[in-house]
């Protein structure tokens, strides 16, 4: 199923999860003025969730403008039954075959059972696959599990399996049954040997998290002089741009004067509306209000242009807590 990240949701993703807060009878007047392929799409994102976050349900509400403190609970209805109910309320006969049309884009169980796994497992699981088998496979899961699962695998197969992805289209749903079938069989002889990702560059600044800011500093400059790449990778996940909601002002006054503006407009546009509050009001009025008609006349943003952004301001107050002059609180540290 899909993983639901309240920081990166997509424009499929948030109508899905909007469309689900609203109720039924809501979503299915809501799908008579959707043309199909639309419908299919967020169909599709429904159908993949297995668990909203509440936090992705309260950004989705503050960006419908929606004050709506009850409904910010984790979504219980199954997200597969909505869809299906919604478009038969819709639709009718046409919403049932709406949805099986929906369902066979998605494929057969055990697909999902493989997008619940880590990218290196998956590819070594295919290795020795056919490259057309490889390739049906991969055009049913995500665009970004594949493309990872991509690079992992053989490089003498590669070029090949993305060669019969491109010249995939209408592919025999028997075909693809019997492809699942087979899976299903080797993933119960194998059992417990296809585990589930559990570490990575999250996990460890998790981890690094609640030891010392020196155990820190003194294990990521080990860890840089053998691997640079994983050590900007762990520094990613240690701090975050939500977390200057825990900074003193005088730290967020003291920085604002140290980064740029078209830094600080880029990075606040992918910020929750607490962040942004937070920056504000260590601004003054005028400068406040100059930013924020700026962000509302603005226009789209590349997800990229606005993490870099704010990966360049963290670098900046990390910098400035190493030369003593903030600093960076984190979780549960005490300051005396």
């Amino acid at each position: 199923m899909a993983k639901i990240d309240p920081n990166n949701l997509t424009g499929p993703q948030k109508a899905a999860i909007f469309l689900m807060l609203m109720g039924e009878e809501f979503t299915s007047q809501v799908y008579k003025y959707l043309d199909e392929e639309d419908i299919k799409r967020i169909g599709i994102e429904m159908a993949k969730i297995d668990y909203v976050p509440a936090e992705a349900i309260r950004k989705v509400l503050e960006e419908a403008n929606i004050e709506a403190k009850e409904m910010l609970g984790d979504l219980s209805p199954s997200p597969d039954e909505f869809l299906k109910q919604s478009l038969i309320k819709a639709y009718g006969d046409k919403g049932k075959e709406l949805y099986e049309e929906i369902k066979k884009e998605i494929g057969p169980g055990t697909f999902k059972k493989l997008r619940k796994l880590d990218s290196k497992t998956i590819a070594s699981f295919l290795a020795n696959e056919h490259p057309q088998t490889i390739a049906i496979i991969l055009a049913h899961l995500d665009p970004e599990i594949s493309g990872q699962v991509l690079q992992h695998l053989p490089e003498k197969i590669r070029a090949e399996v993305l060669v019969r992805i491109a010249l995939l289209t209408k592919i025999d749903p028997e075909i693809v049954q019997e492809i699942s079938d087979a899976l299903e069989e080797e993933l119960q002889s194998i059992g417990g040997a296809l585990g589930k990702k559990v570490g990575g560059a999250e996990k460890a600044a998790e981890i690094l998290a609640h030891a010392s800011r020196e155990l820190e500093d003194e294990l990521l400059t080990e860890i840089e002089d053998e691997n640079p790449d994983l050590a900007e990778e762990i520094r990613k996940y240690l701090f975050t741009f939500e977390d200057f909601l825990k900074v003193d002002d005088f730290a967020i006054q003291t920085l604002l004067r140290e980064i740029s503006t078209d830094d600080l407009k880029l990075a606040l546009r992918g910020a929750s509306e607490e962040v942004k509050e937070k920056f504000f009001r260590n601004m003054s009025k005028r400068a406040a209000d100059l930013i924020k008609e700026e962000l509302e006349m603005m226009g789209p943003v590349r997800v990229t242009e606005v993490e870099k952004a704010q990966q360049n301001i963290i670098k900046t107050a990390k910098k400035l807590e190493q030369e003593g002059k903030i600093i960076l609180s984190r979780g549960e540290e005490e300051l005396v």
